[in-house]
């Protein structure tokens, strides 16, 4: 794990937006570029303040085809994504609405509140159609409690070592009802890149960043098979 850290969200997020489209821009540079040969990045998504800051600062840019990215999204909360706490909705305001992208590369959950087994199972069948070698590039928030994606501490979500997708029904935040992708479906990334900004994830960020069991702090199973970086502020940073 590389640690990447600076002085507060503004410049972290600024630093993770450029070099997200740095890479963007190397993959479509080569007709054969990226992990699936033909020039399209796989990205997953992630929600929380940085993240979401993040591709805001990516809406602005005119370089970059947009059109050439499939996105996915790590997890979703069991609402429609016109409902104001669903990620594909604050995607899709940020960057995804502001941008020339065709439907059919934005690859949300589909939840609407009722049961989630037929999106979850075939959310995992648009990964495997889609993103059959995996993805370039994953974002990650983190919780205080080292929580990723939908992957809380101590939970059989985060122990799954099989399945790529996940309904979780209990989650510890709310709300309770949730999808997400499992610790296998991040660890199929190339990169992987943990935003992580303020004082209440210092915790957290220190077992990260030193390898602990990726059951009681989950997002330190979060590693990328070429590249695993946290993006870390100073105050985040305290306890490393």
């Amino acid at each position: 794990m590389t640690v990447s850290q600076f002085t507060d969200r503004r410049a972290l997020v600024a630093a993770a937006a450029e070099q997200f489209a740095d890479l963007l821009r190397g993959i479509q540079a080569d007709p054969a570029g990226g992990i699936h040969g033909d020039g399209v990045a796989r990205v997953v998504l992630t929600g929380g303040t940085a993240g979401i800051e993040l591709l805001s600062a990516m809406a602005t840019l005119k370089d970059i085809d947009f059109n050439r990215v499939e996105f996915f999204f790590g997890d979703e909360r069991n609402v429609p994504a016109t409902h104001p706490d669903s990620n594909e909705g604050q995607a899709r305001a940020a960057l995804l609405s502001k941008v020339n992208v065709s439907a059919e590369r934005i690859h949300g959950w589909g939840l609407d509140g009722g049961d989630m087994s037929d999106q979850v199972r075939e959310y995992a069948s648009t990964v495997a159609q889609h993103a059959p070698r995996g993805f370039d590039l994953h974002l990650l928030g983190m919780g205080g409690e080292g929580h990723i994606n939908s992957l809380f501490p101590h939970t059989d979500a985060v122990r799954e070592d099989t399945r790529t997708t996940l309904a979780v029904t209990d989650s510890p935040k709310p709300p309770a009802e949730r999808a997400t992708l499992t610790l296998p479906a991040v660890r199929s990334a190339e990169r992987v890149w943990l935003l992580v900004a303020g004082a209440e994830k210092a915790e957290a960020a220190s077992h990260v960043a030193h390898g602990a069991p990726a059951e009681e702090w989950p997002a330190a199973g979060a590693q990328g098979r070429a590249e695993t970086v946290l993006f870390v502020s100073d105050d985040a940073a305290s306890m490393l």
